[in-house]
């Protein structure tokens, strides 16, 4: 799906550098090497050589690259021009690109290209992006592996797996008139479970890097002065928030993000909850409750040794889990009686946020498996769900129902789920939407 079109575009970041890069792609890729450079370029040899505009005035010296295509990121013909990171040098370079054929790349269309030309899969050209997003060291090796192939092999491993299995639906079909029922086989039983079994490794897998790529959302939700800022600044190490002992300091949404082994945490500070005739404070309290609502985890706060106020508890929405702290461990009598699975802590001197951690990690679901996270989006997942549920539907009709024919349906639509992940089968819509979220130039 070769492009009829040259892109160019800038590839490194907006600034004064040591170096930058502008990238072209596409059948003018060779032509515009030849009007920059003044020479034909050898493939894949570095040229160090002047660049030059078109009354040959020298714009910079700097290094040559050319890819003859197929053999190159895009699959196209591609120029990489390596010079001294200027933001005027770039942009003149770029300039006479575009001034001899080529258009400014959108967001992502040198990715997509290497998509569209078969170079990538979907999956390893979202890795792409991840790996220049990533915010640890766990998620950039997570990004690595997806980009490398493996979560992509595992997925088609899967799809050659369900494929056979399909084939043997279908045939036992065709010969339903035989005395012996194929579809009653245990054989047949037990590959749907061995798919099952399957599928459910790598969606633990592709979850842990789901977090590591998205993050866990924790808010942190109390009454005023319970020490919900006084938690946020010792989680982050920062003094982030104003703490001071008049009720109402907090009005306004504070976020930070910090990472806990590889788990990437977005935690939100909250205005406490409470009625108040403060204009300002109660549109604290309203937009609390608004981040209340988007939460992966609510961190409800309460004094240690005073009973929970029922109008808070029924300020947190059923659909969302709650974490109880009882803080200021430190003031409470040693007596002091907590409810079971609530974590007693003190935000002032730090007892209890080791305990607390560890409770964070096992909410998120978040561990590090023995063969390693890979880099997936909720897509992924999504995606994954619905495959294992369509395979134990499929053992549900052939085992309590008998029914081939639904079994058939529910297997190909397992198929067609697991294809989406790798773009087998997509829209290009979904494309659209995927390589828009990507930086220029990548």
């Amino acid at each position: 799906m070769l492009q009829n079109d040259t892109i160019a575009a800038i590839a490194t970041a907006r600034g004064k550098a040591a170096i930058g890069v502008v990238k072209v792609s596409g059948p003018m890729a060779a032509a515009i090497a030849t009007v920059i450079t003044g020479r034909s370029l050898t493939a894949r040899h570095a040229h160090y050589l002047p660049f030059r505009d078109a009354d040959c005035t020298t714009i910079d010296q700097g290094i040559a690259v050319f890819f003859s295509g197929p053999d190159s990121y895009t699959g196209e013909d591609v120029l990489e021009l390596h010079t001294h990171g200027n933001p005027f040098v770039l942009d003149q370079i770029l300039a006479i690109a575009t001034r001899h054929g080529a258009r400014n790349a959108r967001p992502g269309e040198f990715t997509e290209r290497a998509f569209l030309n078969d170079k990538l899969d979907l999956a390893q050209a979202e890795a792409v992006a991840d790996l220049i997003e990533s915010n640890s060291l766990e998620a950039a090796r997570a990004s690595v592996r997806s980009l490398s192939g493996e979560f992509s092999s595992g997925i088609d491993d899967l799809l050659q797996r369900l494929i056979s299995t399909r084939v043997y639906v279908e045939a036992a079909l065709d010969f339903s008139e035989e005395e012996i029922d194929f579809l009653q086989d245990d054989a047949l039983s037990d590959r749907l479970h061995r798919l099952q079994h399957s599928i459910d490794g790598i969606l633990a897998r592709a979850t842990q890097g789901r977090l590591m790529q998205e993050g866990f959302t924790v808010v942190i939700a109390g009454e005023p002065n319970v020490g919900k800022s006084s938690l946020l600044n010792r989680l982050t190490g920062e003094n982030t928030a104003i703490v001071t002992e008049v009720a109402g300091t907090t009005r306004d949404v504070l976020r930070e993000q910090i990472t806990l082994d590889g788990l990437p945490l977005n935690i939100v500070d909250t205005a406490g909850l409470r009625d108040t005739e403060d204009t300002v404070e109660r549109e604290g309290v309203r937009r609390a409750r608004e981040q209340i609502e988007q939460a992966d985890l609510i961190v409800a706060v309460q004094l240690a040794g005073q009973q929970q106020d029922p109008m808070v508890l029924a300020e947190l929405p059923e659909s969302i889990p709650v974490l109880w702290l009882f803080n200021k461990s430190d003031l409470a009598p040693e007596s002091v009686q907590i409810p079971d699975n609530a974590l007693l802590v003190s935000a002032r001197t730090g007892d209890g946020l080791d305990a607390l951690t560890v409770r964070l990690k096992d909410i998120a679901g978040y561990t590090q498996t023995p063969e390693g996270a890979f880099m997936a989006r909720r897509r992924h997942i999504d995606a994954l769900q619905q495959a294992h549920l369509h395979i134990c539907q499929a053992a549900f009709t052939l085992r309590d129902l008998g029914a081939g024919e639904l079994a058939a349906e529910e297997l190909r639509m397992a198929q067609m789920q697991l294809s989406l992940i790798t773009g087998e089968f997509t829209s290009d819509d979904l494309l659209g939407e995927i390589f828009s979220s990507f930086c220029i130039g990548k």
